[in-house]
This record gives structure tokens, C-alpha cells and sequence, in this order.
């Protein structure tokens, strides 16, 4: 079942269920993958596009929790969060630190990376190769801790 699909089913058992919040959410996340599908030719939102746009519409909600809680807006910040934790369940298997740390060393390795002066060189095809499958900013963190070693 594609993730579109998915998000339908769930559209319909949220709207049974009476869940407004959640059906608020989901309905978020269907229009942005109707977006994407609409704007390409053939009308089919391919499973990476649709990671890469959950992915998105969950790093906004936790920018905009953050945010809110910076602010004293905690009445915001739940719904937020609640809305981020729904869309998570859609995001992919991220790698874990370990993982990407061994990508980056091996990366540096590879390219023969000396020291900060090469994190362009080296962010460039580390990002391509994990794209999807572990969050920028850890990578960004990562690569300046090993080329500063």
C-alpha cells in the first residue's frame, strides 16, 4: 500500500472516529501530496517525493512547537506537537547516529577529506546518499565533528 493510500485509509477511520484533530493533520498531509501530484505529468506521487514532503510538514510543526514555546504559547504548541507526532507515524526509518557517523567516516575517508576547509566537498555527495534516511542537521553536526578531528 502506497503511503497516499495509507493516508486515505486513515482520513476515513479518523473521520468515522470523530477525530478532529487528527482528520485536520492527515487532511494536511493528503493536500501536499495532491499538490506534488498535480504539478507533475503523470498525476502519481513517487514514494520518495511523498517521504520527503512528510518529512517537511513534520520538521515545520517542530519548528513552529519550538517556536510557540519560545514564546509562551503552550495552548499552540500542543496542538503542534499533537499534529507532528501524527505525521510522524507516516515519516520513514531514519538512520541512527552510529550509522550515519560511519557514512560520514567513511565518506571523509573515501574523498581523502583533511580538515574543515572540505565539509563542501564532502556535504555534498554525504547528502545525496543519506537523503531521506537521516535529518541534515545531524549530518551538517557530524561531518564538523570528524573533519575537526
Amino acid at each position: 500500500m502506497s503511503l497516499t493510500e495509507r493516508i486515505n485509509e486513515d482520513i476515513k477511520a479518523a473521520m468515522k472516529a470523530r477525530e478532529k484533530e487528527k482528520l485536520a493533520a492527515l487532511r494536511d498531509v493528503k493536500s501536499k501530496l495532491l499538490l506534488e501530484a498535480t504539478s507533475g505529468g503523470d498525476g502519481e506521487v513517487s514514494d520518495e517525493a511523498a517521504n520527503k514532503i512528510v518529512m517537511k510538514l513534520y520538521k515545520q510543526r517542530m519548528d513552529t512547537y519550538d517556536l510557540y514555546m519560545k514564546e509562551g504559547r503552550e495552548d499552540l504548541a500542543v496542538d503542534e506537537k499533537f499534529q507532528a507526532e501524527i505525521i510522524k507515524v507516516y515519516m520513514p526509518e531514519m538512520m541512527s547516529e552510529d550509522e550515519v557517523r560511519k557514512v560520514v567516516q567513511d565518506k571523509i575517508a573515501a574523498m581523502g577529506a583533511t580538515g574543515p576547509q572540505d565539509m563542501g566537498k564532502v556535504m555534498g555527495p554525504i547528502m545525496g546518499q543519506l537523503n531521506g534516511k537521516a535529518d541534515g542537521k545531524l549530518i551538517s553536526t557530524l561531518v564538523k565533528e570528524e573533519l575537526n578531528k
